[in-house]
């Protein structure tokens, strides 16, 4: 027999997952602690457990949870202290020229184009660059989360889309849950400057937070987090400013 669907009133439950490669780590196990998938209160305990460490992926909300490695670390801006860098600001002025849309969350052949080059060209190998469209909607687009692509276009005639960051909305944050971009586009740091103007889209709601995600020690691809300051980080009880200097 399968677990029973959680109903009103009882307790939020919590599994483990089995080991499974992690995605990150190419010579290490993962395992992940989720939320009861199919309890329906889900959309209303997004926000508590964003503030908890934990993650959306598709229909998913799970946080790491492997026995020998700590590495995954769960981080998020205060909206109000943010300062950008130097480097942060140029970035802006160089993609100045793109128009922004705030969009459903739904797939269309445009999307899924961009996914899919991205994914061949900076996961080439990893697992994900054969995803189609039920992949792209398993891993993207939630059954209960409020979410919304942020498309940015040139402002050329054609429009030509050049980036999608997933985000996901709360009555309290924003929470960068993916961005993918045209690879021919490297040079714009698109994936920063999609973080840049999740930021403003936070700041102009009143939101208090924008999570990023995981940063993960020792990650190359996961620096990019620890450049925005003022930075907090989660030690599995509390938020803590992350610290300047990182082993």
């Amino acid at each position: 027999m399968g677990t029973p669907p959680a109903r009103e009133g009882d307790d939020l439950r919590l599994f483990h997952t089995g080991l499974h490669d992690c995605g990150y780590w190419p010579d290490r196990q993962a395992r992940d602690l989720v939320l009861d998938p199919r309890d329906p209160r889900l959309a209303d305990w997004y926000a508590l457990a964003l503030g908890w460490g934990f993650r959306r992926s598709g229909d998913i909300v799970y946080r790491p949870h492997c026995g020998a490695c700590r590495a995954c670390t769960a981080v998020r801006i205060p909206v109000e202290g943010f300062s950008p860098s130097r480097a942060h600001r140029k970035c802006a002025r160089r993609n100045a020229d793109l128009v922004l849309r705030v969009c459903p969350a739904e797939r269309t052949d445009e999307h899924l184009a961009l996914y899919q080059r991205y994914l061949s060209a900076r996961h080439a190998g990893g697992g994900m660059d054969g995803h189609g469209g039920p992949e792209f909607d398993q891993f993207l687009v939630g059954r209960w989360s409020r979410t919304r692509f942020l498309e940015f276009r040139t402002a050329t005639p054609e429009h030509t889309l050049l980036a999608v960051a997933v985000t996901d909305m709360t009555a309290d944050a924003l929470s960068a849950v993916y961005t993918f971009y045209d690879p021919d586009h490297a040079d714009r740091s698109l994936g920063t400057y999609a973080i840049l103007r999740q930021l403003e889209w936070a700041l102009q709601e009143g939101r208090g937070h924008l999570y990023l995600g995981y940063w993960i020690a020792g990650h190359a691809k996961m620096e990019y987090k620890r450049r925005f300051r003022p930075l907090e980080a989660f030690d599995g009880r509390q938020w803590l400013p992350f610290p300047d200097e990182t082993p």
